[in-house]
């Protein structure tokens, strides 16, 4: 895969919670190979940007180095304004949550909740005072002598964020939070942690794996490849208007097809028109198709722009079906919600794309 050329510094609504200035990292000598390449990244203040991407792309990285965990091998790193490229975890007044949660087993979630403020020197009646305003924001007043084993996995990772927040730091940075939560859990959780950081005007990076937990809980993504930043967006332009097929593969699913764009600024699929969603000289593009962007009804519906398809298997999942057509195109994926059509193999339908969820990723 060719590397994804690195993207301008996304624009901040406000002074910059977090920034990156040209910074790379590599582990080793100096012919170790660059794990991050030059990044240029602004986290707005008191917003929660998701970074996102496949193993080994970085994104880890970049929140190690935040935390002062990491040194960057160069470039410069801004807290609020403040260079703390050179300082340690300590002085940033950074404060993360791990995948693990790393809780004392030893001590009740009270003293877990309070441990930083004890270990900087902060009184323990003081310590106490701010732990439990602390728990009472993430909902867990009255679990003061409750131990760390007696909890679910849901109310130990409030017991982590509760526990990062009583610090007060300028930045929240989460590591995978949710990964170790069941399905449901998970949902309940990434909500809380969305309007914990909307009520306290939190700056927070986020890093995870989850495409859907980035969507729901995000004012900003960056979607990283191979140590460079790919796109960074909006969640609905990353999923609408995404910069690449790379995006548009990772950013959800979607399917790549050959077209040809036109002068009037129309692109041409099979016997398909589609409007580009972005300005692109006439010639061979690209073109990535979400499964929910396709509308499927009988042959008859067609029409001259219609796809006719002949549909290989279907897969009925409560609320929408999942279809595998055949057409001119190959192989199509298809989402549809229409669960009351009873299609059998072999049934012939037509498709059509609607304005959106199709996005022109490449030129040529």
């Amino acid at each position: 895969m060719n590397e994804p050329a690195a993207q301008p510094v996304s624009k901040a609504t406000s002074t910059a919670g977090i920034e990156f200035r040209q910074v790379t990292k590599r582990y080793g000598g100096p012919a170790a190979p660059l794990v991050v390449k030059g990044i240029d990244l602004v986290v707005p203040k008191g917003t929660l940007t998701t970074i996102l991407g496949p193993s080994g792309c970085g994104k880890t990285t970049l929140l190690r180095m935040i935390a002062g965990l990491d040194a960057p091998t160069g470039g410069r790193i801004l807290i609020d304004g403040a260079d703390v490229t050179t300082l340690g975890p300590a002085e940033r007044n950074v404060s993360m949550v791990f995948q693990s949660y790393a809780l004392f087993p030893h001590m009740s979630v009270l003293d877990n909740v309070g441990y930083g403020l004890v270990v900087s020197g902060v009184g323990k009646d003081e310590a106490a005072r701010r732990a439990r305003h602390a728990m009472e924001n993430v909902g867990l007043t009255g679990y003061d002598q409750r131990s760390p084993s007696e909890l679910s996995g849901g109310q130990q990772q409030r017991v982590a964020v509760a526990r990062s927040l009583v610090l007060e730091p300028s930045v929240m940075l989460f590591d995978e939070p949710l990964s170790n939560l069941d399905a449901r859990l998970r949902r309940s959780m990434r909500e809380e942690i969305r309007a914990l950081q909307q009520r306290l005007n939190l700056t927070v990076a986020y890093v995870t794996h989850d495409q859907s937990e980035a969507l729901a809980v995000s004012d900003q993504i960056v979607v990283m490849d191979a140590g460079l930043i790919a796109q960074v967006g909006t969640p609905r332009e990353m999923y609408e208007q995404p910069a690449s097929e790379f995006v548009a593969g990772f950013m959800g699913e979607a399917m790549v097809f050959a077209g040809t764009a036109l002068e009037d600024g129309n692109v041409r699929l099979g016997p398909i028109t589609v409007r580009s969603n972005r300005p692109v000289p006439p010639g061979p593009v690209k073109v990535a198709v979400r499964p929910e962007a396709w509308q499927a009804g009988a042959p008859s519906a067609g029409g001259p722009r219609a796809l006719e398809a002949r549909l290989v298997k279907q897969s009925y999942l409560g609320s929408f079906v999942e279809l595998t057509l055949a057409t001119e195109l190959g192989e199509v994926f298809v989402v549809s919600p229409d669960v009351q059509r009873r299609w059998q193999p072999g049934d012939m339908l037509s498709l059509r794309l609607g304005e959106r969820s199709v996005s022109v990723v490449a030129a040529g």
